[in-house]
């Protein structure tokens, strides 16, 4: 009987681990490891503005990813406020965002907005995003909160920001 409600115990916390670990993965935009933006250092983009790649050694968990960072005072910097340094969107594609949709980024095309930073699929995305920004945004903030815990498959996008 010991062994059954240890079993059934094991089971059940299994699923509420795994269950989390899942919505955290859907929540935000990771590689396989966890890491988000590519492991390119989040701070960077609004000290360097630049996309610059960060060290494993060197990271921060915030929302269930993993970040890595170009140095320990970006990290620190981090630490004391992430939603800050964190990316709009859970570090989606802030066009596909706009368009009721999650698209995988390349880290390097972005934009820091109003103290914001907003990452794209592509530079030919970007200039999409980009000629519609104000709308984009004010979109993908309202869309951001039905979309965030539904997985990309099963999302079914706008076809452009003027639907």
């Amino acid at each position: 009987m010991k062994k059954t409600n240890l079993l059934a115990s094991l089971v059940a916390a299994s699923a509420i681990l795994f269950s989390t670990i899942s919505f955290a993965a859907e929540e935000t935009q990771q590689d396989a490891n966890g890491v988000i933006l590519g492991g390119h250092d989040a701070v960077s983009y609004f000290t360097e503005n630049a996309a610059v790649k960060g060290y494993a050694g060197i990271s921060a968990a915030h929302d269930g990813a993993i970040y890595h960072f170009s140095s320990e005072a970006n990290r620190d910097l981090f630490k004391a406020n992430p939603e800050k340094y964190a990316p709009q969107y859970g570090g989606f594609c802030a066009y596909g965002a706009a368009i009721g949709a999650k698209f995988p980024i390349d880290p390097t095309v972005f934009a820091v907005v109003d103290n914001k930073l907003y990452v794209n699929n592509s530079a030919n995305v970007s200039k999409l995003w980009t000629a519609k920004q104000s709308k984009a945004i004010t979109l993908a903030d309202k869309k951001w909160s039905k979309i965030r815990s539904v997985a990309s498959t099963e999302l079914e996008a706008d076809e452009d920001l003027d639907d």
